[in-house]
């Protein structure tokens, strides 16, 4: 006899299943139609995701254009089967209102995507995202590592480049006009860069 098998979500059906009252508060993906949960980040990350956001935010507001996606909005990487992520933050340089913005996840391709490391993420699982990202289209993805204070800049086809707080975050090729300090990630203008932990 064959076994049952449960029938794998589309990315709508699971749009409509994680947002059912009983999984409120639940961090949710879809991976080949199948639902898997993720843990809950901590402060240092949800901090860092501020500072990426208020740097690209001003990015946005310099060139007159563009919009921001955060909160782990659902972004669809894949079709049959459906495989839905959740970046930490994607950076569109067209202008969206909120009367254009669709109601479930987006399946537009964001120029930029942000992903701050969590100490239980895993190295192989992130970088199985990175592909899936750059597979769908997304010609530019950092990862930012809050403890070490670093930033991967990782483009399709290319190794990871690691930079540093010594060094300055371009927009390298894909971002028109973009300059920022890997510090700026970490840190708020007039604040003193943070001392890392004693071993």
């Amino acid at each position: 006899m064959i076994p049952a098998t449960t029938p794998k979500m589309t990315a709508e059906e699971f749009f409509d299943w994680a947002n059912r009252p009983e999984n409120d508060g639940r961090r949710l993906e879809l991976e080949n139609g199948e639902v898997v949960e993720m843990s809950s980040p901590g402060e240092a990350h949800a901090l860092v995701c501020w500072f990426v956001i208020k740097v690209l935010t001003e990015f946005v507001v310099r060139r007159g254009s563009g919009h921001l996606l955060t909160n782990d909005c659902g972004l669809i990487v894949s079709r049959a089967p459906d495989t839905v992520r959740g970046p930490d933050v994607m950076l569109f340089l067209e202008n969206r209102t909120l009367d254009q913005a669709g109601r479930g996840h987006t399946d537009r391709i964001p120029i930029l995507i942000v992903e701050v490391f969590s100490p239980t993420d895993k190295p192989g699982k992130l970088n199985r995202r990175i592909d899936q990202y750059h597979r769908r289209g997304v010609p530019l993805v950092w990862v930012v590592y809050p403890e070490e204070r670093t930033v991967n800049v990782c483009r399709p086809n290319e190794f990871p480049k690691v930079l540093d707080e010594s060094d300055d975050l371009t927009g390298n090729g894909v971002l028109p006009d973009f300059s920022c300090r890997v510090l700026d990630l970490f840190t708020l203008p007039g604040q003193s860069p943070p001392t890392a932990a004693a071993g």
